[in-house]
This record gives structure tokens, C-alpha cells and sequence, in this order.
């Protein structure tokens, strides 16, 4: 496993790491949610994402039970704030930041987090608000870094413009061979201001991997055929786009990869991204998704895919 350091702050996280989105504490059983963590951990993965949304805190709680035999110091921990969790709680005012906060605490069974991230941007609450909030979080020492999730360019720069706040280290975008948004505008900023990718949905959900036959319903057991996991696949799912990916197989066995480390790897190839989190629902995933760490690839074979895959997105 390779590590990379996250923005400017002084964490050196490994450039695969473990999510919990839509799995552990929900899709995933706890037997095998806890050998998918131990497999990330024999990986060489140090750095766990979550969120206190997920499974309303049931992913939270998965992980605070599961880590609790481990050091502290042995592993990275990011959790997120501000989506509903409950009618009267969300957002990222000082008062929710606060509540939310000591409630992940809680669930997680520690005293901090590494990370601390904006699930998105809070349209009714003043920004200078969040940061005060998310200032006094890392003076009270459960906090050490601050990072945020798909927040666009100009509130990232007004966050910048702010002084006497603590800055942000990290940015949570999704990204992906088939969603390249971030590259116009959210990367450049970052890199230019100490502030690195964390992202999400490296393999677009799946998709990349290349298991899902346009000609052939989804393979039993995979997300698209999950209830609790598959509701956010329906615009990835077409044939098009599924068949651009299937020329991707080639590629990837010129790489010596299979298809889901050259798509981890096409990310990794960006150096302003720390590190990609994965899904995983077995161990295996973990292992060779954790294998695309430190992988070389020609980059005319990534131009090559990147032609195949805009075209398979073209209307």
C-alpha cells in the first residue's frame, strides 16, 4: 500500500481507503462487514470513511464496535454532518455541528476524529457560521482536520477568503473514469490552496468493474440487484454507457489489471487525490481493489479509455 499526505495537514493516508455508504450498518452484513474492515487493515488501509447519515448512525456504530480492539493511532477516521437525522436536526449550524458531533463520538466510540467533513454545502446557515462551528470543534480537540463533500468552487473559495478560522484539508467529490466534473474547476482550487481529493464512487458504484452485461440482467447479488444499495444505479445502468465500459477489458488486461484496479488506478493517476474510498461487501473486493495502490499504467491506455468511456456518455 502506497500513502499519500492529505492536503496540508500532517495525516499520511492510504490512497485506497474503506467507506461505509450504503453498506456496513445497512446493506452488508456484520460478519462480513467486519472481514471486509479486517481485510482493509491486512491491506495496509489505515484510513476509514463514514458518515453520521448512514443508516442514521448504524454505520457509525458498526465501526465504533468493530474498531474498538484496535489502537487508535493504527488507523484514520472521517465521519461526516449535515444530512437529516431526524426531523428537527441537520444542517451545519454551531448548534447542530455541536449536537451531531458528540453524537458520532458517541457511535464511534472515540474521543476524536481525524477528519471532520461538510457532507454538502448548508444553503441556511451563514458560512461564517460552519467555520466558527467547525474552528472551536478542532480547538476542543475532537476534531484535528476539517474537510467538506461535492461543495462547488465559489463556496470553496469563500471559505478560503474567511480569516481566523481553521482551513479545510480535504474535499469529498465523486469521481470517476464516468463523472469528471471536479477536474474544471474543484481540483485546480484545491491543489492551488493545500487541499486534497478524497474520492467517492471511484468505480461508479460498480459499474467499472465491468461485471454488468448490457445484453443480460444484473448478476445475482451485485448493488444494482440490492434494495437497500442499488436505488442510486438507474442512470449508470445503460446499455451505452455499459457496453463503452465492457471495451474497457482490453485495456486493463494490457495494464496487468483487472477492471476495477485500472479504474482505481485512472483516478490515482491525479495527483491532487489522496485517496479513493471503496465499497466492499467481502473481503476479496477489499484485497483487490487494495492491490491498484502503486499501480503504473501507460497513460496512452488511460487516454485510450477516457475516449471510450466520453463516448459511451454522449448523447
Amino acid at each position: 500500500m502506497h500513502y499519500r499526505r492529505l492536503g496540508d495537514s500532517d495525516l499520511e493516508v492510504s490512497e485506497i481507503s474503506l467507506g461505509s455508504w450504503l453498506t456496513y450498518g445497512v446493506g452488508v452484513e456484520a460478519d462480513a462487514a467486519q472481514a471486509c474492515l479486517d481485510a482493509a487493515f491486512d491491506a495496509g488501509i489505515n484510513f476509514i470513511d463514514t458518515a453520521n447519515v448512514y443508516g442514521r448512525g448504524a454505520a457509525e456504530t458498526f465501526l465504533g464496535e468493530a474498531l474498538a480492539t484496535r489502537q487508535r493511532d493504527s488507523y484514520i477516521l472521517a465521519t461526516k454532518v449535515f444530512f437529516p437525522m431526524s426531523e428537527r436536526d441537520q444542517g451545519l449550524s454551531l448548534s447542530q455541528i455541536e449536537k451531531q458531533l458528540d453524537a458520532s463520538l458517541a457511535r464511534l466510540n472515540t474521543d476524536f476524529v481525524d477528519l471532520y467533513q461538510c457532507h454538502r454545502y448548508d444553503d441556511h446557515t451563514p458560512l461564517e457560521e460552519t467555520m466558527e462551528a467547525l474552528t472551536r470543534a478542532v480547538a476542543s480537540g475532537k476534531v484535528r482536520y476539517i474537510g467538506f463533500s461535492e461543495w462547488p468552487a465559489e463556496r470553496i473559495q469563500a471559505a478560503l477568503d474567511l480569516s481566523d478560522v481553521t482551513k479545510f484539508v480535504s474535499s469529498q467529490p465523486q469521481y470517476s473514469l464516468i463523472w469528471r466534473e471536479p477536474e474544471s474547476e474543484v481540483i485546480p482550487l484545491c491543489a492551488a490552496n493545500g487541499i486534497s481529493q478524497i474520492v467517492w464512487s471511484p468505480l461508479g458504484q460498480g459499474v467499472l468493474s465491468g461485471k454488468y452485461d448490457p445484453d443480460r440482467p444484473p448478476p445475482a447479488g451485485t448493488r444494482a440487484t440490492s434494495e437497500e444499495m442499488g436505488g442510486w444505479m438507474d442512470r449508470l445502468m445503460q446499455p451505452k454507457l455499459l457496453r463503452a465500459v465492457q471495451a474497457l477489458k482490453p485495456l486493463a488486461a494490457e495494464a496487468g489489471l483487472t477492471m476495477p484496479q485500472f479504474a482505481l488506478a485512472w483516478v490515482l493517476r491525479e495527483p491532487n487525490v489522496a485517496s479513493a474510498i471503496i465499497g466492499a461487501s467481502r473481503p476479496q473486493q477489499v484485497a483487490e481493489n487494495a492491490a491498484a495502490s502503486g499501480a503504473r499504467v501507460d497513460p496512452a491506455l488511460f487516454a485510450r479509455a477516457e475516449a471510450i468511456i466520453a463516448a459511451g456518455l454522449a448523447d
